[in-house]
């Protein structure tokens, strides 16, 4: 696709939980629109297999490392001038405070949440957002399938509060347009036919709340 046609969101967001499948399809958005990448790098926090191996103990260091992580990520944005240019990201900034009201306990949230609000951390607007939703069973499927050694400990109960949580973000989120797709019988990433039908569908959004319930196609 042409990334000089005017008609194109300049900046995607693809959110969604553990396992749904958002940074692979933010890799294959930005192939196809030779877009840049913002992602998230979990691979590079210390604490985060100890987090999933024992949640109460690592928290709040796993949760701050993230905070610090993005706002080093934001800096550089700002820094290069690389808000203007298109771009595909695996995160939305606001998100962070979802798995801090998640994981910690109101002290450590207080704290957590002082020091959010002294990075005054800003981000540019998205002009589309694709939250992909899948039940627990299926994220933990899939994270099973993919083997990666820090999300061994991850718990079905954990995935269930996690899924809770997204929704309740995404039940009042309107920030900018939004595409609520239900990936659980789809894969957009493997599947040309299932790629082709969200990328048309997430293409129509223009602005508003939208929900897509693809077919899975054979590809």
């Amino acid at each position: 696709m042409n990334d000089n046609d005017p008609t194109l969101p300049r900046y995607i967001v693809v959110e969604g939980p553990i396992g749904v499948g958002k940074t692979s399809l933010a890799r294959r958005l930005a192939m196809t629109f030779n877009y840049d990448t913002l992602l998230e790098q979990p691979e590079e926090n210390p604490f985060l297999t100890r987090f999933y191996q024992n949640p109460r103990q690592y928290a709040l260091q796993t949760q701050l490392f993230f905070l610090f992580q993005r706002a080093e990520q934001m800096r550089l944005l700002a820094q290069n001038d690389l808000f203007s240019p298109i771009r595909v990201s695996d995160f939305l900034l606001e998100k962070d405070r979802l798995f801090a009201e998640l994981n910690l306990d109101q002290d450590e949230f207080r704290l957590y949440d002082n020091v959010y609000r002294h990075l005054t951390l800003e981000a540019p607007r998205p002009d589309l957002v694709i939250y992909l939703q899948a039940p627990s069973e299926v994220l933990l499927q899939r994270i099973q399938q993919r083997g990666l050694s820090h999300e061994r400990s991850i718990s079905a109960d954990y995935l269930n509060r996690l899924n809770e949580s997204y929704a309740r973000f995404f039940h009042f989120y309107d920030d900018a347009p939004l595409l609520i797709v239900n990936a659980s019988d789809i894969n957009p990433v493997h599947s040309e036919d299932d790629y082709q039908q969200l990328l048309r569908r997430a293409l129509d959004i223009r602005s508003g709340r939208h929900y897509f319930n693809p077919r899975p196609l054979a590809g």
